[in-house]
């Protein structure tokens, strides 16, 4: 598995950072991202460095893919969330230098417009290990 000094999300995926883990398995890890946009922001990484998607490995596409696929259908079934947004950039906008995929529940009328939206903390631990329980609970049940 390939890392990078001072990359903090292999900090995460090599457990020296902390973060509220979701999902993982053999090539990707999710965690919550600590000023989502909605409680259950998430942030699917791969666990080698990766700056960006065109540095992914063909072999890992589909897989990698089919771990977003599965975090939008239990961040939406979690959290009862009416749909979900699935973004990612690529340098521009990119705040962390390794490839990330931001899934956020999505509801109409949520006041989310164009691509300037507040960024906010969670209210409280209690709040963030609710947020955590759901997604987990719902991966769960449609792994099964």
């Amino acid at each position: 598995m390939q890392t990078k000094m001072n990359c903090l999300f292999c900090g995460i995926v090599n457990d020296e950072v902390s973060a509220v883990v979701v999902f993982e398995d053999d090539i990707s890890l999710a965690f919550l991202d600590h000023r989502p946009l909605f409680p259950g922001h998430c942030l699917l990484v791969p666990r080698s460095h990766f700056e960006t998607l065109s540095d992914l490995p063909s072999e890992l596409v589909g897989p990698f893919f089919q771990n977003v696929q599965l975090l939008a259908r239990a961040v939406e079934l979690g959290l009862d969330a009416e749909g979900s947004f699935v973004a990612m950039n690529n340098r521009v906008s990119q705040s962390v230098p390794h490839l990330h995929v931001h899934i956020v529940p999505r509801r109409k009328k949520d006041g989310l417009k164009g691509f300037f939206w507040p960024r906010n903390k969670y209210e409280s631990d209690a709040e963030l290990s609710k947020v955590q329980k759901a997604i987990q609970s719902a991966i769960a049940s449609i792994r099964e």
